[in-house]
């Protein structure tokens, strides 16, 4: 006992001898180490020449040559998965349900004093002072059931309790009350099939915007207010699956759009359906999915995960090939043994000759250099970036990225199964607006890699 104490003793004196001789010792804090995301590829930053180095055979004269550098960031390896977008799908239906089922047991009068009783009882909501609110229950108090006009403002829900979707598990008539208003009603069902409210899964949050803040502060020095510029969205989240029969004018895809969101035969597929605001919506619940959880373990938060910017993308796409014409560097789409390289449409009206017909597993064909599959074909895919023909000739060099709100037009990258070879190559630039979803778009998540290197002096 004697020697903790003469240890803790000796390093209290050598902390107040160091503060009190005066010297800068900085602020230390937890040590950091960079963890590679699951499912995703570190791509190592440098410079290299985005557009086009070979002939505009579309004379679109949209990508011009130019020297740009990026820094360092992790990408998924494979656009996001049906599976991996239900895991949102249901983490945003689960929460609502929780919500309504608290407030109906509040208004029975259940599990008053934070007591639980039995039935929906279970699912009253639990008193707790904000200070000990974890960044979850914070998160979805100020966006999920903390309205200010909210009679359950100040209320905390009970995420003890796991919601349960079969009928034969309804705990009581209360239960049964609250699940069925999340479906839609029972005229229009088929097949006997019970059929969730899409309409109703929202997902709520909200985003700093830095750039208009930017420009005010530039306009006016003096500015210091922050909340004009905190934005506030509520997106239905569910993808569209009607685009399967949308896109295609007097063709039978009827299967296509019944089976490919929800089926387990599809689940390892590219998500598609979705909108730029609803691939923008899972970014940020990917973010506070993951930080929900560094929280509870005290650990450091994870910085957003978001969409790639043009220039991040075909710098992935490239997988360090200076000058090729296709992520896997070269002008041709078959390799020696005949076959094809990536998902696209080889001849007019044959979409199977490359063996598939629709879209295929998102980790097919072989990925580039830097591990990433499918940068060519099977989905196009979402950017951050706002689309303007002429931006190659006035963004930076240094990150370039043009995002403006006021611009709907948002890039689309790499070509899909229904496109030609041209959309396939790595400087092909196309757009599609923002609120707008296709059976043949997706989208794949980077998140700025943190720190750098030790640079070593010779």
């Amino acid at each position: 006992m004697k020697k903790i104490v003469v240890f803790i003793f000796t390093a209290l004196m050598i902390y107040g001898c160091g503060n009190k001789r005066g010297e800068l010792i900085g602020v230390q804090q937890k040590k950091w180490f960079p963890e590679k995301p699951y499912g995703m590829t570190l791509v190592e930053g440098g410079a290299f020449i985005m557009g086009k180095q070979d002939d505009d055979i579309a004379q679109l004269k949209n990508a011009p040559a130019k020297t740009v550098t990026v820094r360092s960031f992790y990408m998924d390896e494979t656009e996001i998965t049906n599976s991996e977008y239900r895991q949102f799908v249901f983490w945003v239906r689960d929460s609502i349900a929780l919500a309504m089922l608290a407030r109906k047991a509040d208004e029975l009068s259940l599990g008053e004093d934070g007591e639980t009783g039995e039935g929906i009882a279970e699912y009253a909501f639990k008193d707790a002072d904000t200070a000990d609110l974890s960044e979850f229950q914070k998160y979805m108090r100020a966006n999920y059931y903390d309205l200010s006009d909210d009679p359950y403002a100040g209320r905390t829900l009970n995420w003890d309790q796991d919601v349960e979707w079969e009928p034969d598990s309804y705990v009581d008539q209360a239960y049964v009350e609250v699940m069925d208003s999340l479906y839609l009603p029972p005229e229009v069902w088929y097949n006997g099939e019970m059929k969730i409210d899409v309409n109703k899964m929202i997902y709520k949050y909200s985003w700093f915007d830095a750039e208009a803040a930017a420009l005010e502060r530039q306009r006016d020095p003096s500015s210091r207010d922050r909340l004009p510029f905190i934005k506030k969205e509520e997106i239905e989240i569910y993808p569209d699956t009607t685009v399967w029969i949308k896109d295609f004018n007097y063709s039978y895809n009827e299967p296509m759009h019944n089976d490919y969101f929800s089926h387990p035969a599809y689940q390892d597929y590219p998500v598609v359906g979705v909108s730029w605001k609803q691939a923008v919506a899972f970014c940020t619940w990917r973010t506070h999915y993951k930080n929900s959880f560094q929280k509870e373990k005290g650990d450091p938060l994870v910085n957003n995960f978001r969409l790639p910017t043009e220039a991040e993308w075909e710098y992935a796409a490239r997988g360090g090939i200076p000058s090729g014409t296709y992520p896997w560097g070269s002008p041709y789409l078959l390799n020696d043994r005949g076959c094809f390289l990536a998902n696209f449409k080889p001849l007019r009206g044959d979409y199977s000759a490359d063996q598939a017909m629709y879209a295929v597993e998102a980790k097919s064909y072989l990925p580039n250099d830097f591990n990433l599959y499918n940068m060519a074909g099977n989905v196009a895919e979402w950017t951050e970036s706002s689309y303007d023909p002429g931006a190659y000739e006035y963004v930076s060099s240094l990150n370039p990225n043009m995002s403006l709100n006021q611009e709907k037009r948002k890039v689309v990258r790499g070509g899909s199964w229904k496109d030609v070879a041209y959309f396939l190559r790595v400087s092909s630039r196309d757009f599609e607006y923002q609120d707008t979803a296709r059976s043949y778009i997706g989208f794949r998540t980077v998140q700025d890699y943190l720190g750098s290197e030790k640079v070593k002096i010779k």
